[in-house]
């Protein structure tokens, strides 16, 4: 399953679109400059290439396993991930106080895309790590930070995050994990986690668990949930692993995809743990963590769709089947098929697009603490999450349809791609959970930073009149209903705005794209990203409309049909 990182895309995406020389002209990242950005794509895509790349398919074929109580990765993934540990690439955002590079989230997005394009069971276990170092930096105690953090950051230790139950799903305060306080300032954590991605492996010295618990005296629901360092080695007194906690792996899930990652359920029983930040302040803490991986999981959908256009690509290339417009040649030359791969293409531009562009904001924000940044941020996580990992599973759908009635065998490999994706839009907060994030809290500001943003799709559609007239003009009037849909959005109540949030939030992401490939097209007049911004605007952007119908529609006709008129015959 040969994979190519999308070195030159990204860098164009980064410089000719997305503006990222600016965070170059801050103090926080003045490191970040156009030498080190290319350097680190670079050597990245190399990695990805020739070493995480070759191990995709064995990790399906070949799952990790539970043998005696230990789990035993896939074949090569321990080389893997000790290349990835020793580029330095866990830490690359991290800060340089533990060890990390102190470079911008937005560089780091790509490069786990790239990761996640490659091997995405492995690269799910550097994810992890890295929400875990966030959520420790900003609300652990400088105790545990200065034994935790630099062994996340160098890779030495793995992190992960313990919050769904079998009772409690999103539904995260119905949990029942307890702590107890031991006296000597740790805690007894007692309780069973599901679903703990690379809960344990052999390809790291430690596991680092946070884990949601709930004090004797902690209120019910979320309020009442605390956050604790549950290390599977205690740490001595020198800091290296040493005496086995009081925690265990029931088992691994059986799953339908990313089979490399060992998925599993946890057992604590009375294993000491450490309290991160305040008493009944655990979902502040993991929410930290939770932000930062919704864009790495958005990231990752993309990363997967990347691979699977790649993979279907080639094989329209060299499959030939009937006679097509252009004569004897390659499938690729039938016009349906040119029309798959050109919507794949294009999809993934624009998913990428608005991936990057929320790690500019994020990293905008932290660079120069304003709060229009960290609103945009804000606005652009729940879209950046929903719409990359639905790309993921709709690119990889396509890309099995290519293939024909090999794609639905197993041998070609195209049917993993979309088995891969289709745990991503449930993950790390489902994309109805992420639409209804993006109608709700992300307009409590009554809309004013999603019209700050369509102002922007209309000045620069605005600007473009001149040089690419047509397609300026659809998508200023695309944002312009959408900047009347949005009015009426913040007018209504919460249950008709979450009854057309999913159907909003993707038209939010069609304006977008068509705003990053009308940029594209700008940069790129005669080139190919003027044609490919040709498809996206006339073929996929027009579908806004029927979606903000949709968004209109409101609850009442939903709960109109009943729970027993969808039993019905």
């Amino acid at each position: 399953m040969p994979y190519t990182s999308p070195v030159a895309e990204t860098r164009f995406l980064l410089d000719k679109v997305l503006g990222y020389d600016r965070l170059a002209q801050t103090d926080l990242f003045a490191e970040a400059g156009a030498d080190v950005t290319d350097a680190i794509l670079t050597e990245v895509g190399r990695l990805c290439d020739e070493v995480l790349a070759p191990l995709n398919r064995g990790g399906d074929l070949t799952p990790a396993k539970l043998e005696n109580g230990v789990v035993r990765s896939s074949p090569g993934f321990k080389d893997g991930y000790k290349a990835i540990a020793e580029g330095g690439w866990v830490g690359l955002s991290a800060s340089p106080e533990h060890g990390g590079m102190g470079l911008p989230l937005t560089l780091n997005t790509a490069v786990f895309e790239m990761m996640a394009g490659a091997c995405l069971s492995l690269q799910l276990c550097p994810l992890l790590s890295q929400g875990q170092i966030e959520a420790l930096d900003h609300h652990a105690s400088d105790t545990l930070k200065a034994l935790y953090l630099p062994k996340l950051i160098s890779g030495e230790w793995t992190g992960t995050m313990n919050l769904t139950e079998p009772q409690a799903g999103s539904d995260v305060g119905a949990l029942r994990t307890k702590a107890e306080d031991n006296g000597d300032g740790s805690y007894a954590i007692t309780g069973q986690k599901i679903f703990i991605t690379w809960g344990d492996h052999d390809v790291a010295e430690n596991v680092c668990h946070l884990v949601l618990a709930r004090l004797p005296d902690g209120a019910p629901g979320t309020r009442g949930i605390s956050l604790f360092m549950v290390p599977k080695l205690i740490p001595d007194a020198a800091g290296n692993p040493g005496e086995r906690n009081s925690l265990r792996v029931v088992s691994l899930e059986h799953k339908l995809g990313i089979h490399g990652s060992p998925t599993c359920v946890m057992s604590f029983e009375g294993a000491q743990g450490w309290m991160v930040g305040k008493p009944n302040g655990g979902m502040a803490a993991m929410f930290t963590m939770m932000n930062n991986a919704r864009l790495g999981v958005g990231a990752q959908g993309i990363g997967v769709a990347e691979a699977a256009y790649q993979h279907a690509l080639a094989y329209a290339k060299d499959r030939k089947q009937g006679r097509t417009p252009l004569g004897d040649g390659a499938i690729i030359d039938h016009a349906d098929v040119r029309r798959m791969l050109a919507v794949m293409k294009a999809e993934i531009f624009a998913a990428r697009a608005i991936a990057l562009d929320c790690g500019m904001a994020i990293d905008m924000a932290k660079a120069t603490g304003k709060d229009s940044w960290n609103a945009r941020a804000a606005l652009l996580t729940p879209i950046a999450k929903a719409q990359g990992t639905d790309i993921g599973c709709e690119v990889a759908s396509l890309g099995v349809q290519i293939h024909g009635g090999m794609g639905f065998i197993e041998e070609t490999g195209a049917a993993q791609y979309l088995r891969d994706a289709r745990i991503t839009p449930i993950y790390e907060g489902t994309n109805g959970i992420q639409a209804m994030d993006l109608v709700g809290r992300k307009m409590m500001d009554g809309g004013e930073a999603a019209f700050r943003l369509l102002q922007e799709v209309e000045d620069t559609a605005e600007a473009a009149r001149a040089k690419a007239p047509e397609l300026a003009h659809k998508v200023w009037d695309a944002a312009e209903t959408l900047r009347e849909a949005t009015e009426w959005l913040v007018a209504q109540d919460p249950g008709d705005r979450n009854a057309g949030a999913t159907a909003f939030l993707r038209a939010f992401a069609r304006i977008l794209g068509a705003h990053y490939h009308l940029k594209a097209a700008l940069a790129d007049p005669d080139g190919p990203r003027a044609r490919l911004a040709t498809v996206f605007i006339d073929r996929i952007l027009p579908e806004h409309e029927s979606l903000l119908v949709q968004a209109r529609a409101g609850a009442e006709q939903l709960y109109a049909l009943s729970a027993e008129d969808l039993e019905s015959a």
